[in-house]
């Protein structure tokens, strides 16, 4: 079984309450599921609609720390979620996956549990680059969130077609101001 790609579900996640921030509880156990969650844990019973809330919520305050460029400011902010979760590494196992670190408390809620590995996931790749590699899509009709982990400058977009489309839109932007 494939491991967890804890980053990845956290943009995931993240952009689906940015772009539906009442998103079902149907919706949102869809997207666990495609990240490697049991159906036994996303079922109505463990994963209810105050369940749903509580991570709808947990979404949008981690959208704060995907939108933060400065790489100081963004470790002040994940070490308050680590705080603020109680965090506490420890190895874990379970589902088939491969051992992998947890850092929410035991009996931890959908939220809690989101925020703390969304928190670890972001501190793990802010300090395997120096720098923060994730971000806010800067096209002006877009937002979404997005994970640079690749070579080179910064991204500011979280596509090519956005970056184009800005640079389309910046051309123009320049030929009617020179008439």
């Amino acid at each position: 079984m494939k491991g967890f790609d804890p980053a990845q579900r956290l943009i995931d996640l993240a952009n689906e309450v940015r772009t539906a921030p009442d998103a079902s509880r149907e919706a949102l156990a869809a997207l666990l599921a495609r990240h490697g969650e049991s159906e036994r844990d996303l079922a109505p019973e463990a994963f209810s609609e105050a369940d749903a809330a509580e991570l709808r919520a947990a979404a949008r305050r981690m959208g704060g720390v995907l939108a933060e460029p400065d790489a100081d400011r963004a470790a002040e902010a994940l070490n308050a979620l680590f705080d603020a979760c109680g965090a506490r590494p420890r190895l874990t196992r379970h589902d088939g996956h491969a051992w992998h670190l947890h850092v929410d408390r035991e009996g931890a809620g959908w939220g809690e549990w989101f925020l703390a590995s969304g928190a670890l996931a972001l501190a793990a790749v802010l300090t395997e680059y120096g720098r923060v590699t994730w971000g806010a899509c800067a096209a002006a009709r877009c937002g979404a969130y997005f994970l640079g982990t690749g070579p080179g400058s910064a991204r500011r977009y979280c596509s090519a077609a956005c970056a184009s489309r800005e640079r389309v839109a910046a051309h123009r932007s320049r030929r009617r101001a020179g008439r």
